[in-house]
């Protein structure tokens, strides 16, 4: 479980492919405080780290996590969002984030609004996923309150922290990001589906 508040940027030192699993090196100021086994996100995806070597720790991504997430697109060099699994009893700053990528979807516009940002983006309507405004959704790994909720787009606003700490400052348009949507609303939606 996670609250989708950045803790890290990491920066992807070497990607192996091993069939059809990806073993992603990742170089962070976290690693210190990382154990094998334990859950940490990137880019909002959770993966498990698997190996522990100096400032850099290794984690596997399976053949389903790369076809449905934008991590099939990274490449050495790149930064991520990074952030740990939350502890029992800490404060929930951000919503219910469980590290599970509902889709990807393309950035389709970037505007500065004298001193913040809106990001809009478009996803496959087909796939069910809504959003709400005021709702909370995550792109990247990051907690965000929607706006702007159209059936198959909405944009987010980005204050200058957010910015300045997350892989927000590199996100242009046609960009691919992983959303997840909201845990509470995908089960209002599915209860609602069962009921009709």
């Amino acid at each position: 479980m996670f609250t989708g508040i950045i803790e890290d940027l990491g920066v992807i030192e070497k990607l192996d492919k091993d069939g059809g699993n990806l073993h992603i090196k990742v170089k962070s100021t976290l690693t210190e405080e990382l154990k094998i086994d334990q859950s940490v996100a990137h880019n909002g995806v959770c993966l498990t780290v698997v190996k522990i070597e100096d400032t850099s720790y290794t984690v596997t991504a399976i053949q389903e996590t790369l076809d449905k997430t934008n991590l099939n697109t990274i490449n050495e060099k790149d930064v991520v969002n990074i952030e740990r699994a939350m502890k029992l009893g800490d404060r929930l700053d951000g919503h219910i984030v469980q590290g599970h990528v509902d889709q990807t979807a393309k950035c389709v516009a970037v505007t500065e609004h004298d001193g913040s940002w809106s990001y809009t983006f478009e996803y496959n309507k087909d796939l069910s996923n809504i959003t709400i405004e005021k709702g909370s959704i995550t792109v990247n790994g990051v907690s965000l309150t929607v706006v702007n909720s159209q059936p198959n787009r909405f944009s987010v606003a980005i204050i200058p922290y957010t910015y300045n700490h997350t892989t927000f400052k590199n996100l242009n348009v046609d960009d691919t990001v992983n959303l997840e949507f909201d845990v509470i609303g995908k089960y209002v939606k599915r209860l609602n589906e069962l009921r009709a």
